[in-house]
Formats: structure tokens, C-alpha cells, sequence
């Protein structure tokens, strides 16, 4: 791959079992940062990630974490930093939904996805900052989605949530932007995951239409635009929102790993 632009950086990514998380797990490796592999549920898919980071020379840690539990999730970074020395980059993926049309979404639909898909990001933030203050240099990515931006019928808990992701990202990227520490957003489009395999078809296609490309995303194509603020070394201290509604996502991702 030429120059690993993440040598000797630490990074916890969640939700990296599968999908997007896992090829931002891999392409973090691949960059030469150690990777602390966050999941919920599958560890034999959570094992494979870190076989597959693993084949790139960088040590890994396989962290299984409830994040429905907030305090499961603000204790995930001092596990990772235990695991790996410490935690220099955070990317904030693990979601989850509980579609349903709001009047008949119950309370606990309306909570669950809250806890994981916001109340967890911002534990987990909360948590990291610490480290990379001390530091004066850290990234972190959450993993927005267009729903944030545009909302979606039937996912006024996820579109909350994730609207709620970016307002986050913005007053964080505000409070540290001063102290080498970037924060930024990703918003995709629909991407082939697990998550959106269980979509209605016309759910779908009704998004789709405003996709110029017309069709799903691959999931390896936004793990690029995540480590594009990982990768960069200076730059995007500001509240930037990157919305992924075309398919061709990568490289972008890996620089804000890097520079932010």
C-alpha cells in the first residue's frame, strides 16, 4: 500500500464484527495502527476482523461490549487502552434500529436505538478525549447516516439519533479543535450491510432515487471517507459533514483518519 500513515497509532473502532466497521477495522491495519475490534454479538465474525488486521503486522484486541449500557460503554476505552497502551483514534459505527411508523413506535424502541446509536458515542467520546487531551492529538469519526440529514419514514428513532450524532460531532469538533484533536462525521447512503439487508425493498428504493449512482453502496467504499480524517495530519478542525450519498466513498475516509 506504500506509506502506513496510522504507524504506531491505536484505534478502537465499534460495531467492527461485520459490515462498514469491519472494513475500517482491516483499512486501519492496513494504515499500521493496532485496532481494538468493538462487538456486540458475533465473536467468531469479530475474530476473522482481527485475523484479517492481524495479516498486516499491527496487534489486535477483540473487546465484546453491551453498548445498550452506558456504562459498558464509557468503560470500552480504558479496555482498549488496557488491551493496546492507549486509544489515539475512535471511530463511533455500532448501530442499531427498531423501525416502526411513530405512532406505533414504543418507548422501547425509541430508547434502545437512542443508547446505541447516540448515548454510546457520546460515552465513548467522552471517554477518549481524556487520553488524546493529554495528548494533544487524537481523531475521532462517528458514523452518521443520511437518515441524520434527510430523515426516513418509519426511523424517527434512528434519524434522531443519528441528527443527533452530527450535532454532537459539530460541539465536540468546537471544544477540541484547538488541541490536535479532530472530530468529524460520516453520513452513507444505503449501504450493503446486515442492518440494511433487513430493510423494506420500497424503503429502499424510494432512497435510492436520490442517489446518482442509483444503487447500494458497497461497504468497503465508506470505510475510505473514515480514514480520510484519520490519515491527514493537519486540517478539518471545524465542524465539516461529509454526506456519503454516492457510491464512490473511500479514499476520502482514510485522510480523515489521518489528518482530520
Amino acid at each position: 500500500m506504500g506509506e502506513r500513515r496510522l504507524e504506531g497509532r491505536v484505534a478502537l473502532v465499534t460495531g467492527a464484527s461485520r459490515g462498514i466497521g469491519r472494513a475500517v477495522a482491516v483499512r486501519l491495519a492496513a494504515e499500521g495502527a493496532a485496532v481494538a475490534i468493538a462487538y456486540g454479538a458475533s465473536e467468531a465474525a469479530a475474530r476473522e476482523v482481527a485475523e484479517a488486521a492481524a495479516g498486516h503486522g499491527v496487534a489486535t484486541a477483540l473487546l465484546d461490549a453491551d453498548l445498550g449500557d452506558a456504562t459498558a460503554a464509557s468503560g470500552l476505552v480504558a479496555r482498549a487502552a488496557e488491551a493496546l497502551g492507549r486509544v489515539d483514534i475512535l471511530v463511533n459505527n455500532a448501530g442499531v434500529t427498531r423501525d416502526q411508523l411513530a405512532v406505533r413506535m414504543s418507548d422501547r424502541d425509541w430508547s434502545d436505538v437512542l443508547a446505541v446509536d447516540l448515548t454510546a458515542a457520546f460515552c465513548l467520546c467522552r471517554a477518549a478525549l481524556r487520553g488524546m487531551l493529554r495528548a494533544r492529538w487524537g481523531r475521532i469519526v462517528n458514523v452518521s447516516s443520511i437518515a441524520g440529514v434527510i430523515g426516513n419514514p418509519g426511523q424517527a428513532n434512528y434519524s434522531a439519533a443519528k441528527a443527533g450524532l452530527i450535532g454532537l460531532t459539530k460541539a465536540l469538533a468546537k471544544e477540541v479543535g484547538g488541541r490536535g484533536i479532530t472530530v468529524n462525521a460520516v453520513a452513507p447512503g444505503f449501504i450493503e450491510t446486515d442492518m440494511t439487508a433487513g430493510l423494506p425493498a420500497d424503503l429502499i428504493e424510494r432512497a435510492l432515487t436520490v442517489v446518482p449512482a442509483g444503487r447500494i453502496g458497497l461497504r468497503a467504499k465508506p470505510s475510505a471517507r473514515i480514514l480520510h480524517p484519520l490519515t491527514r495530519a493537519i486540517g478539518l478542525h471545524a465542524d465539516r459533514l461529509r454526506e456519503l450519498v454516492q457510491v464512490d466513498l473511500l479514499h476520502c475516509a482514510l485522510d480523515l483518519l489521518a489528518h482530520g
